[in-house]
């Protein structure tokens, strides 16, 4: 467990937490990219996040009880970090990125979309470099990049 900023706390998901965890990504990705239409439904979304969890891969930000923030680490893959979007710019994704590089200390990689200019610039702020730009090849069907971190 980390604390940090305020009275967030990083810790890893419960496997009940799965319905809060999928209700962040919703909520992210919706703020985050508007015009960039979800390859799943809600319900689609939510079962997902009710299995990812149970794997033990995810973990969260707690503020109050409530998750405000979710961290996918597989290995070295960051595949998921989204925050609930009232608690950007606090800190928390920043505290996120460093527990990541703390237990893959080897190097990360992930994906983002090309139009999420926002996650691009605060990956490349936090040491990752474009690594591979395709031309949509994913379920939404748009451009995204792959950035790696390696110390």
């Amino acid at each position: 467990m980390t604390a940090g900023p305020a009275t967030v706390t990083l810790r890893p998901a419960t496997a009940a937490e799965g319905p809060a965890v999928a209700e962040v990504y919703l909520r992210a990705y919706d703020a985050a990219l508007p015009t960039v239409r979800r390859a799943h439904t809600d319900d689609e979304v939510r079962d997902f996040f009710r299995h990812v969890v149970e794997r033990g891969t995810t973990w969260v930000a707690e503020e109050a009880g409530a998750v405000v923030g979710m961290m996918v680490l597989d290995g070295t893959e960051l595949s998921q970090l989204h925050l609930a979007p009232d608690r950007r710019g606090r800190g928390i994704g920043d505290r996120f990125v460093a527990l990541a590089k703390e237990r893959s200390p080897s190097g990360l990689s992930l994906w983002t979309f090309q139009v999420n200019a926002p996650a691009r610039r605060f990956y490349e702020r936090h040491g990752f470099t474009a690594d591979r730009w395709t031309d949509g090849d994913n379920e939404e069907g748009v451009p995204d990049v792959r950035y790696v971190w390696r110390p």
